[in-house]
């Protein structure tokens, strides 16, 4: 399985599609690699691809298992996803997240709801 940094230089490369992405950095994001340098594009994938993971329980450490939603990513979204890729693989998070519109605090409440209800299922 290729790792995170493979799949989005795939994905710049054009050999992988969105979908695989959000895949990869969701599974990594998720399961405890919440890294700073994945937060932007996470910030894309919830706001162009809301309820595109779901959680459920599982035995194993973290106690939860990440699956992707069977929708593609939006075409509206693609720039903004690709320039977070790409501002992730060279290093530049900040100006990421300065292009990136943040979620109002109702939808992040929304969210955070729906996973602990989605992760107890």
């Amino acid at each position: 399985m290729p790792s995170v940094r493979e799949t989005l230089e795939g994905y710049v490369a054009g050999r992988v599609k969105a979908e695989r992405v959000v895949e990869a950095v969701a599974a990594a994001y998720y399961g405890g690699k919440k890294e700073g340098s994945l937060r932007p594009l996470m910030e894309v994938i919830e706001r162009a691809h809301p309820g595109v993971v779901e959680l459920s329980g599982t035995p194993d450490k973290p106690g939860f298992g990440v699956r992707l939603a069977e929708r593609p990513f939006p075409k509206e979204y693609e720039a903004a996803f690709r320039a977070a890729v790409q501002a992730v693989l060279g290093g530049s998070v900040q100006d990421v997240g300065s292009s990136v519109s943040r979620p109002g605090l109702l939808s992040r409440l929304y969210s955070a709801v729906r996973r602990l209800f989605t992760a107890s299922a």
